[in-house]
């Protein structure tokens, strides 16, 4: 902005004399002034992401070559930042700086909300809605980091892509809150408090996710779904320490 703020956005339209766009901090869609917008500034942000992403598909592209030449994994060679690569294997995989973490999963459980069961079962009409949460044992995640902005790579063999989502946790007592599931009437709908993230296929079955702003210090998982399932049980789980925190930077 000319004002030498910055909005962060997933996408922007120029309507006339004012751009709509769909802010990432607030997850709805805004309009502001075209004549407030610093065009340039905004260019040569647009143009540096672009310019990083085409590296790092190049330099993909060219260890793929090579590895097939020479005959070699091309699974334990991706190059995703100088001299750091991508550990062989599926799953989700953490890009903190130089150094890069695989992410283990946790076997998240769903519980029923035992009061609105009895609100139900006292209630003349039964309109109040039964809600399962879906939790995680402990308050705290074994894997940390403090660094508010990594990035994520998805490996998988599967030829559909998994939709993965990264969702922040909510800590009640000594357990973690994914998301809320309230049934009304057979009808089922989802609560939880997704950060959007941007992705970008890297190669074949690999999958680079960058976000759109910084994590808070707090907890977080990142979560598979898909739309006849819904989300699957088994997260990658983590947190974000503040600044200056004695981070945990190995595996569970």
């Amino acid at each position: 902005m000319k004002d030498g703020s910055i909005l962060v956005v997933k996408s922007y339209e120029i309507k006339g004399d004012r751009v709509r766009y769909y802010s990432m901090e607030r997850s709805d869609w805004e309009q502001v002034p075209a004549a407030m917008i610093d065009w340039d500034a905004t260019k040569r942000a647009e143009a540096a992401e672009l310019e990083q992403q085409a590296q790092l598909v190049g330099r993909v592209k060219k260890e793929e070559a090579e590895a097939k030449a020479m005959a070699v994994d091309v699974d334990a060679s991706l190059e995703v930042a100088p001299h750091v690569f991508l550990p062989p294997g599926e799953g989700i995989f953490l890009l903190d700086g130089k150094s890069i973490f695989p992410l283990s999963q946790s076997e998240a459980s769903s519980k029923l909300n035992k009061g609105r069961v009895l609100e139900q079962v006292l209630s003349p009409i039964p309109i109040i809605p039964l809600r399962n949460t879906v939790v995680l044992k402990g308050p705290r995640a074994s894997f940390r980091v403090t660094n508010a902005r990594p990035e994520f790579y998805l490996r998988t063999t599967d030829p559909i892509k998994p939709e993965v989502e990264l969702i922040a946790v909510r800590v009640k007592g000594k357990s973690r809150q994914i998301e809320n599931i309230d049934t009304l009437f057979y009808q089922q709908k989802e609560k939880r408090k997704e950060i959007l993230t941007q992705e970008w296929p890297v190669a074949k079955g690999v999958y680079r996710f960058t976000l759109g702003e910084s994590l808070k210090p707090g907890e977080y998982a990142i979560a598979e779904s898909t739309p006849k399932e819904g989300m699957n049980l088994m997260v990658w789980d983590f947190g974000v320490d503040r600044q200056g925190a004695a981070a945990t930077k190995s595996p569970k």
